[in-house]
């Protein structure tokens, strides 16, 4: 073990070493948990960042030592400020091992909060993720006795270097910080909430608080918050510095207090693996490469309800012959008696549809719209890592797309990319369940039916990529949510207090450019002929929006279709108001229109 340094070592040692201070927040109540202490060395130098003070102290073999002095030199000042809440203090998995050393109220770091007058309850080591260099036995037995003791762990930097799931699971920590590179742009990113949210759920699991580092933005804060993060640690919190700071800046804990929810980042294009997953694989049997024809006659005769079979070569299908046409030759004259006893290879096709299981959706999507349309009347062969499994129609090759691109839209709208159903309801009951004061908005296009048959669905399209543009450009992307429900029908969620400025201003801008759409001839006469929806032939007006507006306030509701239902009635009275918006309190317990 390196040399314990003494009391009365620290300052004499190292006069020009000052502790720093950085608050760490309580995320739910925005008020300061405690405090991280840092180390600077002299000012104006190239040893005042702590990077280079441990540096050079590794230089010399004296890190661990180095480590316990500026642990001395913390403790002291922490001592002296008699301040409340927790402290958290660095050590590597060696230093840790080096300060239990001892038995009991005998090891070093027992004797130096006595000295200090420091409850050992309220200090927490965070572990760094330097890796042990001594007895790996050594760290779990050092950690048990910092828990014997009263105080807490803290895994630090989680996400980097050797802070990761084992470590976890093995040392059970108290609290997990979270590394920056986890949080920072988290508003934007939404692969890095799904990676964070499942984070929360296996810290949930395992009693663990977390502690997000890094945090600089307001958005990403919010989003922090309302995945569950209970602290948060960085700039836009407090910097370090020798001084304690004694609140949040007010600017912050209202932003933290704010019962206004974070709107997730949205993958707008779900990647969907595993589309075959789902669907029965033929399981036919493979034939060699060498088989006699006369045998595959054979073999189709056995099975009837095949289409085709699969030539495999060591697993991995090298030709596929398709029944009817196989047969058909069959039949003719002679064909048996100069190709019955030839290998199979010779006469399969030799370069068939082969899918594998774990192709997404899109691929699956590139073989229906090629040219090459084979697989309608073949089939296609089925693989998992590049070998046989089985064989499938070009019926179940069009279901299984169908299928699939149907469950996307339910998440994100193929033609708009704006979230669909499932995200929607997702939204709705955050809000509710975290008592959110918001309004839903139903947006509907009056007259798009006729529009849309007499410039056909690609004109159509475009008047619904015209809504979604500008619902989303007059929406604040962090506080509003837009999802596209289907067809003409929108639903905006506005946490924005200006809500109806926006509505407003989403219909004037709509209005306007949707005239655009139409022809000349028919901006002229203001508007065109057609069939409305009851059959009737007559002149119709413009294409314009309505926008039914309702306030949800907190508690009123419990369920998603609840709102919508309520939405949905104000929708069907704003396409009556000549203004295009209506706006109505909610009642609650009476269902929406279908």
């Amino acid at each position: 073990m390196p040399r314990q340094p003494r009391p009365s070592d620290a300052n004499a040692s190292h006069p020009a070493i000052l502790p720093f201070f950085q608050p760490i927040v309580d995320l739910r109540q925005g008020t300061i948990f405690g405090h991280e202490a840092l180390i600077r060395g002299p000012a104006s130098t190239a040893l005042h960042h702590p990077e280079a003070l441990l540096a050079l102290a590794a230089s010399e073999s004296r890190l661990t030592e180095f480590e316990l002095q500026c642990v001395e030199i913390v403790l002291a000042e922490w001592g002296r400020l008699k301040a409340p809440g927790r402290l958290f203090v660095n050590l590597s998995p060696d230093a840790l091992t080096a300060a239990m050393g001892g038995v009991g109220s005998a090891c070093w770091l027992a004797r130096l909060l006595a000295q200090h007058d420091i409850p050992a309850r309220d200090v927490t080591v965070e572990l760094t993720e330097h890796p042990a260099n001594g007895n790996p036995e050594a760290l779990p037995r050092a950690v048990q006795a910092l828990h014997a003791m009263g105080a807490r762990l803290a895994l630090d930097d989680f996400g980097e270097g050797h802070s990761n799931l084992r470590r976890w699971r093995e040392l059970k920590p108290d609290f997990v910080k979270l590394d920056k590179q986890l949080t920072r742009g988290i508003a934007s990113c939404p692969q890095s909430v799904e990676l964070v949210r499942a984070v929360v759920a296996f810290g949930h699991a395992m009693g663990t608080e977390l502690v997000a580092e890094g945090v600089e933005d307001a958005k990403d804060l919010r989003v922090l918050r309302d995945l569950g993060i209970a602290h948060g640690q960085g700039f836009l919190l407090g910097q370090p510095a020798p001084t304690l700071q004694p609140a949040l800046p007010a600017s912050v804990a209202q932003l933290i207090r704010d019962t206004r929810i974070a709107v997730m980042p949205h993958a707008t294009q779900p990647s969907q693996p595993h589309v075959l997953r789902s669907l029965s694989v033929i399981q036919a049997p493979a034939l060699a490469p060498h088989t006699p024809i006369d045998e595959v006659s054979a073999i189709f005769q056995k099975h009837p309800e095949l289409h085709a079979l699969a030539v495999v070569d060591q697993g991995r299908p090298v030709a596929l012959i398709n029944r009817q046409a196989f047969m058909n030759d069959y039949a003719r004259m002679y064909f048996r008696e100069v190709h019955g006893r030839r290998p199979c290879l010779s006469y399969g096709n030799q370069s068939p549809r082969v899918v594998e299981r774990e192709d997404n959706v899109e691929s699956l999507l590139g073989i229906l719209m090629s040219e090459d349309q084979r697989y309608l009347s073949e089939g296609f062969v089925v693989t998992e890592k590049k070998h046989y499994v089985g064989l499938g129609t070009g019926d179940q090759l069009v279901r299984a797309v169908t299928e699939a691109r149907i469950e996307a839209a339910r998440h994100a709208n193929p033609l708009t990319f704006l979230p669909g159903n499932i995200p929607v309801n997702i939204h709705i009951g955050r809000l509710l369940d975290g008592g959110a004061d918001f309004v839903a908005c139903y947006a509907d296009l009056n007259n798009f039916k006729v529009f849309n048959d007499h410039y056909g669905y690609w004109r159509g399209d475009e008047m619904i990529l015209l809504l979604a543009r500008t619902a989303t450009r007059h929406a604040d992307a962090h506080r509003d949510f837009v999802g596209h429900i289907g067809g003409d029908d929108f639903l905006m969620l506005f946490q924005s207090p200006d809500w109806q400025r926006r509505c407003a201003a989403v219909i004037d801008d709509f209005n306007r450019q949707a005239r655009d759409l139409y022809d000349d001839a028919a901006r002229q006469a203001g508007g065109i002929e057609g069939e409305d929806r009851h059959g009737v032939v007559r002149f119709t007006p413009f294409t314009t929006l309505a926008i039914g507006a309702v306030r949800i306030p907190p508690g009123m509701f419990r369920h998603a279709e609840d709102v919508a239902g309520q939405a949905a009635i104000a929708k069907h009275e704003a396409k009556q108001a000549p203004s295009g918006l209506t706006v109505r309190e909610p009642q609650a317990g009476r269902p929406g229109p279908a």
